[in-house]
């Protein structure tokens, strides 16, 4: 049976890093986030509904990489994903509702009927305690925002009933921390 794991939390907190080092170590697929594909090609003058065609770019993402995962097509497609139970997920609709509420104040009625509908294994909330690193789809390097965002994070994840763990610490402790919480995923 295929295990999901999301990996969330703000901007520039280590999400896509340890997604790859996951998928790496457990020798699976990730899924990455469709927000940064959609963004580098139309700019960061985003409105209200490019966040619904995000999250819709997200989602088919998340179906593709799970349909791959538990129907392959042949080896060859796959050759270094040996464990067909494990798909680690760069971004949900916790972080597109998230997103929409933080800039927009209101968040589209598909990401919440996702949210309600979708269900996960667990979630990898990273920390705000690694060094935010300017890129250009990053908008929120001031330390108060980002700790305003790791508290909603935290606060959703207090509030929903799949299990998680803050990640935190350096990118090796970060690492051997998602190991073991994936590890322990009850079959």
């Amino acid at each position: 049976m295929l295990k999901k794991v999301v990996v969330i939390g703000p901007e520039s907190t280590g999400k896509t890093t340890l997604c790859k080092q996951l998928a790496t170590h457990f020798q699976t697929q990730w899924c990455p986030e469709f927000a940064r594909e959609y963004l580098l090609e139309h700019g960061m003058d985003y409105r209200y509904d490019d966040l619904l065609t995000i999250a819709k770019g997200q989602l088919s993402l998340e179906d593709k990489y799970t349909s791959s995962i538990q129907h392959p097509v042949s080896s060859i497609q796959h050759p270094t994903s040996n464990n067909h139970s494990l798909l680690f997920i760069d971004t949900d609709m916790y972080v597109m509702k998230i997103w929409c509420e933080f800039v927009f104040g209101k968040c589209h009625q598909l990401i919440l009927d996702q949210i309600a509908a979708r269900k996960y294994d667990l979630y990898l909330l990273c920390n705000i305690d690694l060094p935010w690193i300017k890129d250009e789809l990053r908008e929120y390097p001031d330390i108060e925002k980002r700790k305003q965002l790791y508290n909603i994070y935290k606060n959703t994840m207090l509030h929903q009933s799949t299990p998680w763990i803050d990640i935190s610490g350096n990118y090796d402790e970060r690492f051997k921390k998602a190991i073991a919480a994936v590890a322990n995923i009850p079959d």
